[in-house]
């Protein structure tokens, strides 16, 4: 159990975005049918994958605990932010918002470590396709995940550590729409450069070596392309590869900007805006670029609609 240096606070209060308060039945709405979206949308891959037998390459298995993943994601943040749209006291205790901070940072670990798994597994597909299926194995594949799962789990425990024990001040408002490390070391009344350098570390290992890791998959992947004699086999790859990059860069691009700095916050706007895209936004488009577009599953989708068109009749 964790404990806090400061036990006169008990609860934190999560600021979120004032000048929009008047808005927040509307606002609930909308984020609302977004969760919904994405939470049918990933539960919806997560079905296919596993009913339908010509789904069972690793390509689709990633994809659909890629899935797996983004459901959790946003369970750990969304349904408090909703929340705090229509009540007037918008707090969680001191807790909780460790355990939410932990595993929002540990969920979108094993994310980053998942999507240098499936760079390296459409590499292995398209520049050596003659060694993929003795590469990519079945065991292999669960290997991977595993990896994803054991990294991501254990990267965040330093972090949470530190900033459990730190003091915190009298102000307990969280200027922020949900917990996280930077807006959680604002409110500490004590020097906090060895939690920064800590953050910076981590998520340095974290979030740099993985994207460089799968760009360098794609950058080799794009000139395995342009190899490709027929131009209507290049449109297609690269229509492919565009698609998953738009997920790769937004999700990547955000994160890097919020937690890979010396410093404790930017300007609270900005990290509030960088919060919502990598939280509310990148979820909901990783089922729709990943999988909703790909052929095969769009194909077994149809096909599920069908059989239950059928059942009924």
């Amino acid at each position: 159990m964790v404990v806090w240096t400061n036990r006169t606070i008990t609860e934190f209060i999560l600021v979120g975005f004032p000048t929009f308060y008047s808005y927040g039945p509307f606002l609930f709405v909308c984020l609302l049918t977004v969760y919904l979206f994405t939470i049918a949308g990933n539960i919806i891959i997560c079905i296919l994958v596993k009913v339908d037998s010509r789904l069972h390459s690793p390509m689709f298995i990633f994809i659909s605990i890629l899935s797996f993943l983004e459901i959790f994601y946003t369970a750990v943040t969304i349904p408090k932010m909703l929340l705090n749209l229509i009540v007037e006291k918008k707090s969680i205790s001191v807790n909780g918002c460790l355990l939410q901070t932990y595993f929002f940072h540990a969920l979108g670990s094993c994310e980053s470590y998942l999507l240098t798994a499936m760079a390296y597994d459409r590499y292995l597909a398209i520049c050596h396709p003659l060694h993929y299926s003795s590469i990519m194995t079945p065991n292999m594949t669960i290997k991977l995940v595993g990896t994803c799962f054991s990294l991501g789990f254990l990267c965040p425990i330093t972090e949470v550590i530190l900033i459990s024990r730190l003091p915190f001040c009298d102000n307990n408002e969280i200027e922020h729409i949900f917990c996280d490390f930077p807006p959680l070391l604002n409110l500490a009344c004590v020097d906090t450069s060895i939690n920064v350098l800590a953050d910076f570390v981590t998520n340095c290992f974290i979030i740099l070596v993985t994207f460089s890791l799968v760009m360098i998959s794609y950058v080799r992947i794009i000139v395995a392309i342009m190899k490709i004699k027929t131009s209507v086999g290049r449109s297609k790859a690269f229509s492919t590869c565009v698609s998953h990059l738009t997920v790769v860069l937004t999700f990547f691009t955000c994160i890097v900007f919020m937690y890979v700095r010396l410093t404790r916050s930017y300007s609270l706007n900005f990290d509030r805006a960088l919060a919502v895209i990598y939280s509310v936004v990148t979820p909901i488009l990783n089922p729709v670029i990943y999988s909703l577009r790909n052929k095969e599953i769009r194909l077994a989708f149809k096909n599920r609609m069908c059989q239950v068109r059928n059942l009924q009749s």
